[in-house]
C-alpha cells in the first residue's frame, strides 16, 4: 500500500506557423522548470497480488488522518474470511503514527511490515503504481485535479476488469535462440 502523487503536466501542441510563412512547424518548446510545483492531491492504493484487484482513493491531503481512513476504506473491501492481511509499508511518519498503530491493535488480521530505508526496491508496490500511472496518466494533459481523479478511476476499473494475479520480477522477454555454426561445442556427452 503506498500514496501517488499525482500533478498536472503541460502538453507537447504542435505549433503551425501562418500559412504564407516558409517555415516548417516545430514542437512547443518548454523553459526548462527544476522546481517543485504544489501538488493538489494525492493517490493511496491497495493491490491484492494474488487476485490481481486494486482499490484506490483521492485525498486532497496526505496526512495521518487521511491514511487511516483508507485504512478503513481496505478493511471493508477486503473480505472477511481472509484471516492475515500483510501490509507493506515504506518508512513516512504517518505510517508509524499512534492512530496507525491503534488501528492495527483493533484489527487483529491487519499486521505491518516497514521496509528497510533506503531500500525502495523491496517496496513491492512500486512496479504495479508505475503500471497504474501509465494507465492513468502517460500522455495526458489534466488542468485540474478532478480530472486527475477521474483517470486514475478509470484506470482502476479498467485494471479491476482485466485483473490478473500481480507477479513481480523482470518481464520475460522473447529471445531468439542462439544457433551455433559448425564449430559449437557439444550439447550433450553421453559415455
Amino acid at each position: 500500500m503506498g500514496p501517488m502523487s499525482a500533478r498536472t503536466h503541460r502538453g507537447q501542441d504542435l505549433i503551425r506557423p501562418h500559412p504564407n510563412s516558409a517555415l516548417r512547424a516545430e514542437r512547443a518548446r518548454i523553459e526548462l522548470d527544476y522546481g517543485r510545483r504544489p501538488t493538489e492531491g494525492f493517490v493511496f492504493g491497495a493491490l491484492q497480488p494474488h487476485t490481481g484487484a486494486c482499490l484506490t482513493r483521492t485525498y486532497d491531503r496526505r496526512n495521518i488522518a487521511t491514511f487511516v481512513e483508507f485504512l478503513d476504506h481496505v478493511e471493508a473491501w477486503i473480505p472477511a474470511e481472509i484471516e492475515r492481511i500483510y501490509v507493506v509499508l515504506d518508512n513516512l511518519p504517518s505510517h508509524a503514527a499512534y492512530d496507525v498503530l491503534l488501528f492495527n491493535l483493533a484489527h487483529p488480521r491487519w499486521e505491518f511490515v516497514f521496509q528497510p530505508k533506503r531500500a525502495a526496491y523491496l517496496n513491492l508496490i512500486e512496479p504495479w503504481w508505475k503500471t497504474l500511472k501509465s494507465l492513468a496518466l502517460k500522455g495526458r494533459r489534466f488542468e485540474v485535479w478532478s480530472e486527475v481523479e477521474q483517470a486514475v478511476e478509470r484506470a482502476t476499473q479498467y485494471w479491476n476488469d482485466h485483473r490478473h494475479p500481480f507477479v513481480w520480477g523482470r518481464r520475460r522477454r522473447h529471445r531468439i535462440p542462439k544457433r551455433y555454426g559448425f564449430a559449437a561445442p557439444p550439447v550433450s556427452v553421453s559415455i
